[in-house]
């Protein structure tokens, strides 16, 4: 029986992916592990593997194939012994195999076994029987009705937080799955059921919808405008940072630190570093290096701030994994530099630049931008002297930092120049109280003036 291949996902809340590439032909040989295609995500392009042998009979999906749903088939596998024409052409109606084995490496959620119910019989897809796919499969929600209503964690959340019966929300997932934007769009009233449901249950108040697209373009004169279509990043850079200020409540602490001791010791160090036989340092430590470990050890000196929010619980840290907002061209991604707290400045410097550059060229996993306790957003190459940070969940607090510049203080009595860094710390008053906002960043400050004190 031909074996069906799945577009995979790669990450918990990826809902589509692009099919950059083909590795494999139709007529080639497959085994287990071989890379058979690269696929795009809103943050990384990622190899993925076979995990059967067989030949690959047809392809379903071709490359350059943009939002191909998960689980959706892309590519049929005949096995060992298998007539490769009669399983390209009963393609589709195999059994169902996981393309990917980054998906096993994705943390497991366990949730509770649904009720035993009869399911509908168009939920009996190919889809459904495949084991790794599983992993990332939303629990089945009980509807009033007695039908199972399928919904993505995402989606499932979204719905909680507006008030919303995901119930009462039609999917136009895969296979009716409900989505993220199923939700979005019954915030406004549209796509709801309504047989059989009580007016309980109705939509909560909610922001008021935005312009739509029709309505923004005939504020301008045609033709005096480009339409630049949206890509995967920006969408959900867009989706994320706009739930993160609809539903985390921000405050912000600004302090100013005197960064005279840290020039003066990031020149000493980086003059001392060893250096190869073709002279290339062994390190070239930043500013922002410093900035890194600082956050890092004011997390473990102050743990109660090293927290995540969840509804049921707070999460409470054991190690500071600090990530760092990169610019790529048409948006961001913040790589992690995991227990940070523990390693030198030379090997925070060299990890972040590894990071940095395969985050550029799109090659990061998602285990190294995923998680983390905590951010750090550096504008201060650009020359801005302070900002504000949107903070990531599930991070509790996000670290904004301007630019160095010497400015006129008041010592002793008497004017002088100093370099003076302004950093402003963005907390989520759920986690984060305001006294302890200011232990976290009154302890970054006294880390970040006595560099020192990062080595003992």
């Amino acid at each position: 029986m031909p074996i069906n291949i799945l577009m995979p996902a790669l990450s918990p809340t990826m809902e589509k992916g692009n099919l950059a590439k083909w590795l494999k032909r139709e007529g080639d040989a497959v085994k287990s592990g071989d890379v058979i295609a690269e696929i795009e995500t809103d943050k990384a392009t990622m190899e993925v593997e076979a995990v059967d042998e067989g030949t690959l009979a047809k392809i379903m999906v071709p490359e350059g194939t943009a939002d191909v749903p998960v689980n959706q088939v892309i590519a049929v596998l005949a096995g060992e012994g298998e007539d490769v024409k009669a399983a390209a052409a009963g393609a589709g109606q195999g059994t169902a195999a996981p393309a990917a084995k980054p998906q096993a490496a994705l943390p497991k959620t366990e949730v509770p076994a649904p009720a035993k119910t009869e399911a509908p019989k168009a939920a009996a897809t190919p889809s459904a029987q495949a084991p790794a796919v599983a992993l990332q499969a939303a629990p089945a929600l009980q509807a009033r009705d007695g039908n199972r209503a399928f919904a993505s964690p995402l989606a499932r959340r979204l719905a909680k937080e507006a008030g919303i019966d995901v119930s009462r929300i039609d999917g136009s997932g895969p296979h009716g799955r409900i989505v993220a934007r199923d939700v979005e769009a019954a915030k406004s009233g549209r796509g709801l059921k309504t047989a059989g449901a009580p007016a309980a249950a109705a939509v909560a108040p909610s922001i008021a919808p935005s312009m739509s697209d029709a309505q923004v373009r005939a504020l301008f004169e045609d033709g005096s405008y480009e339409v630049v279509p949206h890509d995967g990043m920006r969408r959900t850079i867009a989706q994320r940072l706009t739930q993160s200020t609809q539903t985390i409540p921000h405050f912000y602490l600004t302090i100013d630190c005197n960064i005279g001791k840290l020039l003066a010791a990031r020149e000493e160090i980086n003059a001392a570093a060893p250096k190869d036989k073709d002279g290339k340092p062994a390190y070239k430590l930043s500013v922002n290096d410093f900035v890194l470990k600082a956050l890092a050890l004011a997390l473990q000196r102050i743990p109660d701030a090293n927290v995540s929010w969840t509804d049921g619980a707070m999460l409470k840290h054991k190690h500071s994994d600090i990530g760092v907002a990169v610019a790529l061209p048409g948006g961001l991604i913040t790589p992690i530099v995991r227990q940070a707290e523990s390693k030198s400045l030379s090997t925070i410097s060299n990890e972040m630049k590894d990071l940095a550059s395969r985050a550029r060229a799109r090659k990061l996993k998602p285990m190294e931008y995923q998680g983390g306790t905590s951010a750090v957003s550096n504008l201060g190459m650009y020359g801005i002297k302070d900002f504000t940070a949107v903070i990531n969940p599930p991070h509790a607090t996000i670290l904004a930092v301007g630019a160095g510049e010497e400015r006129a203080v008041v010592k002793n009595g008497k004017i002088e120049a100093a370099h003076i860094m302004s950093v402003t710390l963005s907390c989520d008053h759920r986690a984060v109280d305001g006294a302890l906002g200011a232990e976290l960043i009154g302890a970054f400050k006294t880390l970040i003036e006595n560099p020192v004190m990062m080595v003992v």
